[in-house]
């Protein structure tokens, strides 16, 4: 048995907070139909996920690590890092069990645009938005253009079975046997997760998820039914040139909505 543990409450929405509705070309643009990355490794690490419910952290510090592999260079963030964070932005006390409660993903996300994201050797600060669940098309988007889509999920009893080895099952799907499980939406817990890429936009077409130090493969039917929140970073000073990134207004308008936002934090 491999121990992965989950940490990302019910979904929040907060007055004035960041939208990527206000990147309008960005977000309404045609996606992709396919966005394959399988040369590029983005090295997502465990990040104290396996002690830990800290994946709302973990999950910030991979899409750090992925956003770099686009480069093709990677940036060191190591367990110690995220779970300084996770202390930092939900309360948890090291060494305390009772205060290991997990995190809010807006609340995070919150806490990294004011204080930003500290490593080793330096600290990065994302801008960050919402998007609409309901919207896969800026979803795909936000994953191309921004490297990886932050999402919050349901997670079903049945997406946790392993098989004797450990292992998770090769593609989370929404039909599985009944050997594995409970497959009601939540029935596991909520957990934060990153959509690495995808081969199509079909229902039953694969999609890529960096969790618990590895990627997973899932379904978008299986995406859809367990999607709670979907958020984009931004590392703007990490972005690769080439990548389809927002430009021109739609940077301003991202920019000004966290702006706002910090100002109506203080």
């Amino acid at each position: 048995m491999m121990l992965r543990k989950l940490g990302c409450h019910p979904a929040r929405m907060h007055a004035r907070q960041p939208l990527l509705s206000g990147m309008r070309a960005f977000m309404a643009r045609t996606a992709p139909p396919r966005l394959g990355r399988e040369r590029i490794d983005p090295a997502p690490h465990m990040l104290g996920n396996d002690v830990l419910g800290d994946c709302t952290a973990a999950g910030i510090g991979n899409h750090v690590r992925a956003t770099a592999a686009l480069a093709g260079y990677q940036i060191a963030v190591g367990t110690d890092d995220a779970v300084r964070f996770y202390a930092r932005s939900t309360g948890y006390v090291s060494g305390n069990p009772l205060t290991d409660q997990g995190g809010v993903e807006v609340d995070v996300l919150a806490t990294a645009m004011r204080v930003g994201y500290g490593l080793t050797d330096q600290t990065l600060f994302p801008l960050w938005g919402s998007a609409d669940i309901n919207d896969l098309n800026g979803i795909r988007n936000i994953t191309a253009g921004l490297s990886a889509a932050y999402l919050g999920v349901r997670l079903a009893m049945a997406d946790v079975w392993e098989d004797a080895t450990g292992s998770l099952s090769p593609v989370w799907d929404t039909v599985t046997p009944a050997s594995h499980g409970d497959p009601t939406p939540g029935s596991a817990g909520g957990h934060c997760l990153l959509l690495w890429d995808y081969d199509g936009t079909e229902d039953t077409d694969l999609i890529t998820l960096l969790t618990w130090g590895s990627l997973q493969k899932a379904t978008w039917r299986w995406l859809r039914s367990r999607l709670m929140e979907a958020h984009g970073l931004a590392w703007r000073q990490l972005l690769p040139n080439g990548i389809l990134a927002p430009t021109g207004q739609d940077w301003d308008a991202l920019v000004t909505a966290n702006e706002a936002y910090l100002t109506g934090m203080s």
